[in-house]
C-alpha cells in the first residue's frame, strides 16, 4: 500500500496527489489517501477519490493562516505550525500509516510526514518542491526576488540578492525549528534546513531539463553536500510537468468568453486574498481584454461588468489554451499549464519557489514578473498590454509548448515512486536499518 497525504489548503498539491494516486492505481498499485483537510478536499470528492480526514483538521480559517505564514517563512518569529499541532498531526498520521500497512508515503506539503514516516520506518516521496532544488541553487539559477523575503535588504545590489537567493535555502535553519522540536522528542532524524523542507527520500522534479537548465544526468546523480544541509537519503528524479487536469465542465458563461472573437485574459490567483484578486482583475481589464476569473474558493463579490466573468474552480487545462494570456501567483502548476498551452503569463510571485517558476517562464521569453506590491497598480496594466501587443511572447510560448510535448508527469512520477520503493525493499532485509540510517 502506498499512502498519499495532500495538504488540501493548496489546489496544486491536492490535484498532484490525486493524479499520482490515479497513475499508481493504473500501474497496479494499491493506494490510500489521507489529509488534515483544507478548502480543496472538494477536488477529491468530485473525482471520487476516497480519503481519510485526520485530526487536527485545517478548517478554512486555519488554512488561510497557514498560507499567510508560508509567504513569510524565514522571517523572525514565523513558524508554520505550533508544537501541539505538529505532535497531534504526527500521531494521527502514525495511526493511519500503521493501520493501512503503508510501505511508502507521498506528501504534498503535509510537512509532518517528514516525522511520521521516520517513526514508522518507510520512505517518503515529495512533489511540493517542484523545481526549487539544490542543483538549481548550485548553478546560481534562483532569480533575484521581486520581493525580498527578509525585510530591510531591498537596497542590496542585484548580484548580492541573487547570491542570497541561491545560498540562503541551504543555510536557513529557523524555518524548520517547528518540526525539529518534535523530531527531538520522537528521537527521529530532523529536517536540517529550509532547502531540505522541499526534499524527501525521493524528490519528484516536475519539469524537464530543457526548461530548468540542469542536465538530467547531473540532477539525478546529485547527492547531498554538505550532509549537514540535507537528509543524507535525499535523491532527485525528473518526472516532467504534473499539472491539474480536473474533470470539470466549462460553465456556459466561461465557454462564451472562449470563442476567440476578442482578446481574453484568464486571472487565477488561488493563493491570494479576495481583495488582491479583485484589484488585479480591475487592472487587467483596464488593459482592454475580457477577463475570466478563476476565483476558486474566494468570494469575488458582485461583478457589474459584462466583459468579466467569475467562476469557481475551473479546468485550467481547457481554459488556458483558448485565452491570450494568464495572470497567476506563480505556482508551478499554473505556470506550467500556461507553458503546456503555449499561453503567455504574468506572474505575481509571493515566495522564492514561485519566483523561480515565473523566472523560468520569463527566461524562455513568454512571461513577465510583477512584484506583489505592484500587482494592483498601473504596472499590471502595462504588463498585460505588452503581452497582448508584442507577438514575440506568444511565439516563445508556443515554442516552449513543444519542449513539453509527449511528457506525462503523473505516469512518470508513479513509475519512479514504484522504482524507489522496490529498490528500498530489496536493499532492506528484515531487521536491518532503513537506507537513510545506513547512509547517514
Amino acid at each position: 500500500m502506498i499512502a498519499l497525504l495532500p495538504n488540501c489548503a493548496f489546489l496544486s498539491e491536492t490535484s498532484r496527489m490525486l493524479h499520482i494516486a490515479q497513475a499508481l492505481q493504473a500501474q497496479g498499485e494499491a493506494v490510500c489517501m489521507a489529509t488534515h483537510g483544507g478548502a480543496y478536499t472538494s477536488v477529491l470528492d468530485r473525482a471520487g477519490m476516497p480519503y481519510t480526514l485526520l485530526p487536527p483538521l485545517m478548517d478554512r480559517a486555519r488554512s488561510e493562516r497557514y498560507l499567510k505564514d508560508l509567504v513569510q517563512i524565514g522571517r523572525p518569529g514565523v513558524q508554520l505550525q505550533p508544537p501541539d499541532e505538529v505532535r497531534s498531526s504526527v500521531q494521527s498520521e502514525l495511526a493511519f500509516l500503521r493501520e493501512q500497512g503503508a510501505r511508502m508515503a507521498v506528501t504534498g506539503f503535509t510537512l509532518t510526514t517528514y516525522l511520521s514516516t521516520r517513526v514508522v520506518g518507510i520512505p517518503l516521496a515529495a512533489s511540493h518542491g517542484g523545481s526549487y532544488v539544490p542543483p538549481v541553487f548550485e548553478r546560481g539559477l534562483a532569480p533575484v526576488p521581486t520581493a525580498m523575503p527578509m525585510p530591510g535588504v531591498e537596497w542590496l545590489p542585484a548580484w548580492l540578492k541573487r547570491k542570497l537567493a541561491n545560498s540562503g535555502p541551504s543555510r536557513l535553519r529557523g524555518p524548520v525549528r517547528f518540526l525539529n522540536r518534535v523530531a527531538a522528542e520522537l528521537g527521529v532524524e530532523p529536517v536540517p534546513t529550509l532547502a531540505a523542507l522541499m526534499l524527501a527520500d525521493l524528490t519528484l522534479i516536475t519539469d524537464v531539463p530543457e526548461v530548468l537548465g540542469v542536465p538530467r544526468a547531473e540532477l539525478e546523480a546529485w547527492r547531498p553536500r554538505p550532509a549537514t544541509a540535507y537528509r543524507p537519503s535525499t535523491r532527485l528524479a525528473y518526472v516532467g510537468p504534473l499539472v491539474a487536469r480536473l474533470d470539470l465542465p466549462l460553465p456556459p458563461a466561461v465557454a462564451a468568453f472562449l470563442d476567440g472573437s476578442r482578446p481574453t485574459a484568464y486571472v487565477v490567483l488561488s493563493s491570494s486574498t479576495p481583495e488582491l484578486l479583485r484589484a488585479v482583475t480591475a487592472r487587467v481589464r483596464a488593459a482592454g481584454p475580457r477577463v475570466i476569473v478563476g476565483a476558486t474558493v474566494h468570494d469575488f463579490g458582485p461583478v457589474g461588468d459584462a466583459d468579466t466573468v467569475v467562476a469557481g474552480i475551473l479546468p485550467s487545462h481547457l481554459v488556458m489554451p483558448r485565452v491570450d494570456l494568464a495572470v497567476t501567483m506563480g505556482g508551478q502548476g499554473t505556470v506550467q499549464t500556461c507553458m503546456l498551452s503555449g499561453t503567455p503569463v504574468v506572474g505575481i510571485p509571493l515566495h522564492p519557489e514561485q519566483e523561480l517558476n515565473v523566472d523560468l517562464a520569463a527566461r524562455q521569453g513568454m512571461a513577465l514578473a510583477i512584484a506583489p506590491r505592484h500587482a494592483a497598480t498601473e504596472r499590471m496594466t502595462q504588463a498585460v498590454q505588452r503581452l497582448l501587443s508584442e507577438p514575440g511572447f506568444r511565439a516563445q510560448a508556443q515554442r516552449v509548448k513543444g519542449l513539453y510535448a509527449g511528457t506525462d508527469g503523473a505516469q512518470e512520477a508513479a513509475r519512479r515512486i514504484r522504482q524507489h520503493l522496490q529498490a528500498h525493499e530489496s536493499a532492506t532485509a528484515p531487521g536491518s536499518q532503513p537506507l537513510w540510517r545506513a547512509a547517514a
